[in-house]
């Protein structure tokens, strides 16, 4: 049986010259409402890590509070050896994570281009051969170079917020349900890019909706429930687990 994960203590953690980020008690949540309870978590460098769970568990919480965008209330967030649990998005970005929220991730009056250009905000010139790298990874972008970004179907869009993301080449990339409103014929499409992405070395932490999917592709997953740590272990261990299959998967 997969791993419950009640207390820290009890967590499989990589081996800490490896680990990129490590997540320890972390309370959190918006205003005065707390939605994350002493929530622990790791990432190894060029891992593939999954979080799923019920509606409401708090899984986008987790990735917004790595990136800086809830109420912090406790516990550490710590990104290669420094701790960013209070930073805010300006600052985290040029330690190497990047951010693709499930709504509102592109610039919809402004071109492809201008989107990937926006991804380098922070740099003095834009990286031309980043442009071309996230081009290579999805062509269908430069076809579309010159077009509006709202005018893109919905997985052009998911394409385009992850080329952006990769313009800063992060060494964390937080994907926030990347298959959310995708077509049937084009989840898969975009898993196996997402599998390419972690392929090339960079770490990803990912919540998905379909979790069954993501956990047989990810190196590790994480069960969360009422903000709070339930299950933890490979994800094909979580996957065919009896008791994960019964409560969150749908058996």
């Amino acid at each position: 049986m997969s791993q419950r994960a009640t207390e820290s203590e009890t967590v499989t953690l990589p081996d800490p010259a490896e680990r990129l980020l490590a997540i320890r008690d972390l309370d959190a949540g918006y205003g005065d409402l707390q939605v994350l309870s002493d929530v622990h978590m790791d990432v190894a460098d060029g891992e593939y890590v999954v979080i799923v769970g019920p509606n409401g568990a708090g899984k986008s919480t987790v990735m917004k509070s790595v990136f800086g965008l809830t109420t912090y209330m406790g516990g550490d967030v710590i990104f290669d050896g420094t701790d960013i649990s209070r930073r805010n998005p300006d600052e985290i970005i040029y330690e190497g994570i990047s951010y693709v929220p499930q709504t509102g991730n592109v610039f919809g009056s402004l071109s492809v281009r201008e989107n990937l250009e926006m991804g380098a905000y922070i740099l003095d010139e834009v990286p031309e051969d980043r442009i071309e790298e996230v081009y290579e990874r999805f062509p269908i972008l430069r076809e579309r170079s010159d077009q509006s970004a709202g005018t893109l179907s919905g997985g052009q869009q998911q394409m385009l917020a992850m080329g952006r993301a990769l313009m800063l080449d992060p060494d964390l990339l937080l994907l926030d349900e990347p298959s959310a409103g995708l077509a049937p014929d084009l989840v898969d499409d975009m898993f196996d890019r997402i599998d390419r992405i972690n392929d090339d070395g960079t770490a990803i932490l990912m919540v998905e909706q379909n979790a069954k999917e993501a956990l047989r592709r990810c190196d590790r997953g994480y069960v969360l429930v009422q903000g709070q740590n339930r299950y933890e272990d490979e994800g094909t261990v979580l996957l065919n687990d009896e008791q994960v299959r019964q409560d969150f998967l749908g058996g």
